[in-house]
């Protein structure tokens, strides 16, 4: 019997792209709802809030896709001033499991544990 190391496929998709526009601008765009559905319609979002935000720096959302690679993601907005005087963006989409994942903030101290309903 021969034994074969079989590797998880790459879970993580990572892009990076330099912006004319200041960071200023950039940051707008991607967390104003009116501006950011012109290029990121609200369908495509669980949730129309962000998962996490740090003002000015990084920015998640919970993302559904039609097709894979992934079909449920995180995808977070990583922006910083760049030496042209432009924006540095880089873009992290991250598969998610989102039948285990809690959508509100739990206290570690109230014996509360996630489950999954059957439907």
């Amino acid at each position: 019997m021969s034994t074969v190391k079989t590797e998880e496929p790459d879970k993580t998709i990572d892009l990076e792209y330099d912006i004319d526009e200041p960071p200023g601008k950039v940051w707008r765009a991607i967390t104003v709802p009116e501006l950011r559905d012109v290029w990121l319609p609200g369908d495509v979002l669980a949730e129309t809030e962000a998962a996490s935000l740090t003002p000015g720096e990084e920015v998640s959302y919970l993302i559904r896709e039609s097709a894979p690679p992934f079909l449920v993601s995180i995808v977070t907005f990583h922006i910083a001033p760049n030496a042209a005087g432009g924006t540095s963006l880089r873009i992290v989409h991250e598969c998610a499991d989102v039948g285990v994942r809690p959508t509100k903030a739990v206290a570690a101290n109230d014996d509360i544990r996630p489950v999954m309903r059957a439907a």
